[in-house]
């Protein structure tokens, strides 16, 4: 359909949080319009089908203890794949399972004896991520801030635990490995993993904003159309027209909002993942693997397949993505022989399907930043996505409708 001349609410960008917003704008009864600059919804969070594999851009998971998952998405629709909770770690020539003790008891004596911290050092891990993740959200919010391996340190965590087996882990999450990150917004992560099992819907990660696209009324929703900055909140100039508006949502991803005038510059995080097909699977656990000896680039590997058959094409073959932190573009011979090492098998039939070098993967999130950051921008415009609130599914789902809620006081207040 032709873009509008106007709209209650123009709503730039079509990812998760662009998304949300819109489904909130239009259950408040509001006229909103979606444009998105790509030929799919998604932003960030997208699936292309390449030789009978499901490829995510980029290795992306949904923890579906997010809060606002539960409350926006219909998981089950979504028929999500879980992975295990717990991790593997290879050290010294060996894999060692370490799990949940409370999901995964059987991991118990493996827990304890594993060579990759002290029982002390174990234990402390367990209790303080048990808490978080009984607790209150709202304690962690109070809490005062500082980063994540200052809290790791002060907590006694600094040494053999957290070189091999919490900064390899949860530098693929945060998308750094010096775990300068704040730990407010850490331990927020930290509390989902300890809640729910990271997991991906069947049909890949775009079924997420694909299933938000479906609940927006015909015409909401404009693909390939780019918009102009500076934006206001009176509109939005596109290469297919403007749209006069009451007020402009900007729900780009923080380079985006940057260049369109919407924001300051956001530091950004990069992940580069490697897709390859394997003849046959490295492993039957549906486990991300890390190094626990530190001897090459990635940050972890897992075998998809494992626990989404749906990835691929049915003919035996496993897909293995293997993730490092950081801009790689000519590493995947040096990324292929460490996720070998990691399993333990040969990978030499491995082949190499994709490389995603995602250089805008996550946004920093430095210590004292607020875990909600202001999306009323004034005169009109707002703005939403992950650089608002946590770096995650979560973080962009809840700015969506957060931004949504103050365009809705902002125009009946």
């Amino acid at each position: 359909m032709p873009l509008p001349g106007s709209a209650d609410v123009v709503v730039v960008g079509a990812g998760l949080a662009g998304l949300a917003a819109a489904v909130r704008l239009q259950d408040a009864g509001l006229d909103a319009v979606v444009v998105e600059v790509a030929d799919a919804v998604g932003g960030r969070v997208r699936t292309d089908v390449v030789d009978g594999f499901r490829l995510d851009r980029g290795f992306q998971l949904l923890n579906p203890a997010y809060p606002e998952a539960e409350r926006l998405l219909d998981l089950d629709a979504l028929d999500l794949r879980a992975f295990d909770a717990g991790l593997a770690v290879r050290r010294d020539g060996r894999t060692h399972v370490l799990g949940d003790p409370l999901r995964m008891p059987s991991t118990l004596p493996v827990d304890l004896t594993a060579p990759v911290g002290s029982v002390r050092a174990k234990g402390a891990f367990g209790t303080w991520v048990a808490g978080l993740g009984m607790g209150s959200p709202d304690t962690i919010r109070e809490r005062p801030d500082r980063s994540l391996m200052e809290e790791l340190r002060a907590r006694g965590l600094d040494g053999a635990l957290t070189d091999r087996v919490l900064r390899p882990f949860l530098s693929g999450v945060l998308g750094e490995d010096e775990l300068a990150s704040s730990q407010r917004m850490a331990s927020m992560l930290l509390r989902a993993f300890a809640r729910g099992n990271p997991s991906v819907p069947a049909a890949g990660m775009q079924a997420m904003p694909d299933q938000l696209a479906d609940r927006l009324a015909h015409g909401t929703l404009h693909l390939r159309v780019r918009a102009a900055g500076p934006v206001r909140g009176s509109g939005v100039d596109t290469d297919a027209g403007r749209v006069d508006a009451r007020a402009v949502v900007v729900a780009t991803d923080p380079v985006m909002a940057f260049e369109l005038g919407a924001v300051p510059a956001t530091p950004m995080r990069s992940l580069t993942t490697w897709w390859f097909a394997a003849p046959e699977p490295p492993t039957d656990r549906p486990l991300l693997h890390v190094d626990g000896d530190g001897g090459g680039p990635l940050a972890n590997t897992v075998v998809m397949t494992d626990a989404a058959p749906t990835y691929g094409p049915g003919d035996g073959q496993a897909l293995v993505a293997a993730t490092a932190v950081g801009s790689h573009r000519d590493l995947a011979e040096v990324a292929r022989a460490h996720a070998g090492r990691l399993y333990g098998v040969d990978p030499s039939r491995w082949e190499l399907i994709r490389t995603d070098v995602i250089d805008g993967a996550l946004p920093a999130h430095p210590p004292g930043q607020p875990l909600a950051r202001r999306v009323d921008l004034g005169d009109g415009l707002f703005v939403a996505g992950d650089h608002r609130d946590t770096p995650s599914i979560q973080g962009a789902l809840v700015s969506g409708r957060r931004a949504a809620d103050a365009v809705v006081r902002r125009l009946r207040g």
